[in-house]
């Protein structure tokens, strides 16, 4: 038992394992990289801005975690280039890559504008492609495979109000996934999504001031667990797909919300 036990334990360890997370500024980011950190992880943090970013890597380093931060547009090609170039001067290899940062637009479709349907798609979709192209190619360089994991949302699965540019665009992710675990399975490079539902989890762009009490209670009546998910409860899907405990997953879309699309 005790050398099963250590098996175990050495397939969820990420001691020495260099990983990149965006959107690491708060929220579902920083918290994912604190447990990254918390797990032995060496972890570079990035977003747009420094402040938040330098309050995250305080808090990994309290966990005992060797951490750094970048400022990056994700929107931008070279910035995401530059971002791994960062990582690669800091830890001298890339073994996963957690694309975390997106917003979101609520609107009707009639009346969704060509703006937010533009900074939707480039920022939750075509950002995450720059960023999974450039840790792509580092991982393709290095010959030693690796971890690429997408935020996505249940959003993409199925229909919810008001969404249809976040929706869109996390189908579309989601596909992505699809597509670069077949194209770079050959590298042993595995690429799969974390699919959150309601969670206690402030976006760009949602404003929470119209989520009333009535709106609550439904999200708590169409969710089987009866409740909105907490940051901490994404750290260990998270792990599980940066480990060597999911060598063998990959294009697949880890659902995290409670059973709310079992219904």
């Amino acid at each position: 038992m005790k050398n099963l036990a250590s098996s175990v334990h050495k397939q969820f360890d990420l001691s020495g394992k260099n990983i990149v997370v965006t959107g690491a500024g708060y929220g579902l980011g920083r918290e994912m990289a604190i447990g990254l950190g918390a797990a032995g992880a060496n972890v570079m943090i990035a977003s747009r801005t420094d402040t938040y970013l330098m309050e995250t890597m305080a808090l990994i380093e309290k966990e005992g975690a060797k951490a750094n931060y970048f400022a990056f547009d994700a929107t931008d090609r070279e910035s995401c280039g530059e971002l791994i170039n960062a990582t690669m001067k800091s830890f001298g290899r890339l073994d996963v890559m957690v694309i975390n940062h997106g917003i979101i637009a609520v609107d009707t479709p009639e009346k969704t504008s060509e703006r937010d349907w533009n900074n939707v798609i480039s920022t939750n979709l075509t950002s995450c492609f720059y960023c999974a192209q450039a840790a792509g190619k580092q991982m393709i360089k290095q010959r030693e495979g690796g971890s690429i994991i997408m935020t996505s949302s249940n959003g993409s699965m199925v229909g919810f109000d008001g969404l249809s540019a976040y929706g869109a665009s996390k189908g579309g992710v989601d596909q992505l996934c699809r597509q670069l675990s077949s194209e770079w399975g050959k590298y042993n490079i595995r690429v799969n999504t974390i699919n959150p539902g309601y969670t206690k989890n402030p976006m760009s762009g949602r404003p929470t001031s119209t989520v009333t009490q009535e709106m609550e209670q439904e999200i708590k009546n169409k969710t089987p667990l009866q409740r909105r998910g907490e940051l901490h409860e994404f750290v260990g899907p998270v792990i599980f797909l940066a480990s060597e405990a999911s060598s063998f997953v990959s294009g697949h879309t880890l659902t995290v919300d409670g059973g709310y699309c079992a219904r």
